[in-house]
């Protein structure tokens, strides 16, 4: 993948998109968070076919598109045309836990995840459950 944000993402890619973007929001990309997201794509069923060369090429629009004046709703747009509404919700998860991760919830990273309930039309009853279960995982 170059540069070009043209392309067409996979689901996959889009989720990766979103976990970068949380993690990037606070301007730090913190190990845990790193971690988080690599596990996720090793772990999870819906990463199973996904070839983990994308993380970083994904990674790359991310950081690119955050550098434009415009570039998280480029991002946004990107991700509602080729994310299906079914996975929005798993994406909203995923999200929380790269937030979660490190244990503090940054001001920069609340906006985001706001911002991501409302671009993927998370109902606020399911993403409550949802942040719920995140901090339930990370509790140390």
């Amino acid at each position: 993948m170059t540069n070009d944000t043209s392309l067409a993402l996979s689901t996959q890619d889009c989720l990766v998109a979103v976990m970068v973007a949380v993690s990037a929001s606070d301007g730090d990309i913190g190990t845990t968070e790193l971690i988080k997201i690599q596990s996720a794509v090793n772990l999870l069923p819906i990463f199973a076919d996904f070839d983990v060369d994308r993380i970083k090429p994904v990674s790359q629009m991310v950081f690119d598109l955050f550098e434009q004046e415009d570039g998280l709703d480029a991002l946004f747009g990107l991700i509602r045309e080729a994310l299906q509404d079914r996975f929005n919700e798993t994406a909203y998860a995923l999200a929380c836990d790269v937030a979660a991760a490190d244990g503090t919830l940054e001001e920069a990273e609340l906006r985001l995840l706001e911002e991501i309930r409302y671009e993927l039309n998370i109902d606020r009853l399911h993403a409550a459950a949802i942040e719920r279960g995140a901090r339930a995982r990370h509790l140390s």
